[in-house]
């Protein structure tokens, strides 16, 4: 089914949403989603409320998380979409966020659902090591975490800036994790991030230009979301990426509103569009995500998704512990270890 069957399907299921909105109303999004996946959304979401100007900043979780709390006084946007949901329990917990209950709540899992109906999953994310699939054979590639501290990829690790990004947070965040559960102790962690340091080339500002550099391979490796390598493999990137054996940290990536928004009937429409069957099939089958909901019948999904979840080893990882301790060892790698190697 084409993306436009799917623009003409959203009208009818949410057309009854849109008498909450006016002409030349603006609906701001904060999100980390890249622009295919939002000009998707907002040219469905715009196509059910004439009139409305869905407008959307682009920029890592962390940013979004930094922006909304630096605008506590005067918030410039409705909608945070999209993020670990550690980040917004964060903001839930900082009184950032505004409770709202979508008619599909229920649909997630409850470990998806924030307190106080302050926040809902709509996506799990899993994190993987990617690769060049030109320079480097499937079978040569890491085939978990620790083989990208092998010597031969020295100079060949290319990271995401961590301190901006919620997907390298949780990937360190995860390893601290292991060391804890392992040694009792976070020793054992830093050094592995220490070791990881040895082997970056450089620490790169956004995704896209991760991808690109990835692409002329000035490095070979990293470590990264599945989703986003899926959308770019579609774009002719000659990337690919493998599930560590050890096992594959899943996120929740979230919706909100944000607390004092200026617009929150559209806020609450747009968050109905984006949990709603035909917004998550839109988002599975153009914006390779996948699903939070438990309740989407199997012959609906993309073949890439089943596929994915007869692969996929989750981890076992307690995420209040990591967002317990995400700042402290995101703040020690910044000052301690960043560039050391």
């Amino acid at each position: 089914m084409n993306r436009r069957v799917f623009l003409l399907l959203s009208i009818g299921a949410l057309s009854w949403l849109a008498g909450c909105a006016e002409p030349g109303d603006v609906l701001t999004i904060y999100t980390p989603h890249g622009r295919d996946q939002l000009d998707i959304f907002k040219e469905a979401f715009e196509a059910t409320h004439p009139g409305v100007d869905l407008q959307w900043v682009d920029m890592g979780s962390q940013e979004v998380l930094d922006r909304v709390r630096s605008e506590r006084a005067n918030p410039q946007a409705d909608v945070w979409y999209g993020g670990p949901g550690a980040f917004f329990a964060r903001a839930a917990a900082e009184g950032l966020l505004e409770p709202y209950r979508p008619s599909w709540a229920d649909s997630v899992p409850p470990d998806a659902r924030g307190p106080d109906d302050l926040y809902f999953g709509v996506y799990l994310t899993p994190l993987v090591i990617t690769f060049n699939s030109e320079a480097v054979a499937r079978d040569e590639a890491p085939t978990d975490w620790d083989d990208v501290l092998d010597p031969r990829w020295k100079g060949q690790v290319l990271i995401r800036d961590p301190v901006a990004s919620g997907t390298m947070n949780a990937i360190f965040g995860m390893i601290m994790y292991r060391s804890l559960q392992e040694t009792g102790d976070t020793a054992a962690g830093y050094d592995w991030l220490r070791r990881l340091d040895a082997q970056t080339k450089e620490y790169v500002l956004n995704p896209t230009i991760l991808y690109q550099k990835l692409a002329r391979q000035e490095g070979l490796v990293t470590l990264w979301n599945l989703p986003d390598v899926l959308r770019v493999q579609a774009q002719d990137f000659p990337l690919d990426y493998i599930f560590p054996e050890s096992g594959t940290p899943v996120l929740v990536d979230a919706i909100a509103v944000i607390s004092g928004a200026k617009n929150p009937g559209l806020a609450h429409a747009f968050i109905e569009y984006v949990g709603s069957v035909e917004g998550q099939l839109l988002a599975a089958r153009h914006a390779y995500r996948n699903l939070a909901r438990t309740d989407i019948p199997g012959d609906s999904l993309p073949e890439w998704l089943i596929r994915v979840a007869d692969e996929l080893l989750p981890m076992d990882l307690d995420w209040d512990v990591l967002e317990a301790r995400r700042r402290e060892w995101m703040r020690h790698w910044d000052a301690h270890i960043r560039g050391g190697g």
